[in-house]
């Protein structure tokens, strides 16, 4: 019974979002216009696997669905950060073996392959099968946002992107959840705890913007 209504569900998602796959605004080219291949659904077909970009309120709707589903299939809701302090753990345990399994911190969380591991795999794959599809695979060590404003060293770029990983790994753990976690399964289910980190993320994200691109390189 629920594979029948999942299946129904996601048809009429589908069928629904098809013509308004296309009608999400794009980022500006370099001279501040629209990329007109990015706009019109003509461009590829109206083949929603080879448009480079989707509607944003579509891509909403679809993220909804997803967590209908995996609320409705597994009982379980929708995370990354997890997944990520199991693999260190993981890895913890290639030199200290079974020692790991002592922490407190993975009695909670073991060190194990699981679904939200298995998630973040498939966002990855998704993410490259997506980009080969629409043809807008490349190799960008450095982007070019951040080349025009801080340069194109990518050893600089690595070292603060590193640096920002680690920030926003700990921040997660400690929040008890990132912008997965809180932002759409927490938020979607009215947690006050979730709406309030979600406000940090946007706060936080605006502030980090403001003290790289207007203070640290104008």
């Amino acid at each position: 019974m629920r594979l029948a209504q999942c299946a129904l569900l996601v048809v009429s998602v589908a069928c629904a979002a098809g013509p308004a796959m296309a009608k999400g605004a794009p980022p500006p080219g370099p001279d501040g216009r629209a990329l007109a291949e990015d706009v019109l659904p003509e461009t590829s077909g109206g083949n929603p696997f080879t448009m480079r970009r989707w509607s944003p309120y579509v891509a909403g709707v679809g993220i909804g669905v997803l967590c209908w589903l995996a609320f409705l299939l597994s009982d379980k809701t929708i995370g990354c950060s997890t997944a990520f302090a199991r693999s260190a753990g993981m890895l913890e345990r290639l030199v200290r073996g079974k020692k790991v399994a002592d922490k407190p911190y993975y009695q909670q969380f073991k060190p194990q392959v699981e679904w939200e591991w298995m998630l973040v795999i498939g966002l990855l794959l998704g993410a490259a099968a997506s980009s080969l599809l629409s043809g807008d695979f490349a190799w960008q060590w450095v982007p070019l946002l951040w080349a025009a404003k801080a340069g194109s060293d990518p050893v600089v770029r690595w070292a603060v992107a590193l640096f920002g990983g680690i920030c926003l790994g700990f921040g997660a753990r400690w929040a008890g959840g990132c912008t997965s976690g809180h932002g759409i399964s927490g938020t979607l289910q009215l947690a006050v705890s979730s709406w309030i980190a979600a406000a940090g993320f946007f706060a936080g994200g605006i502030v980090t913007a403001v003290l790289l691109f207007r203070v640290l390189f104008p």
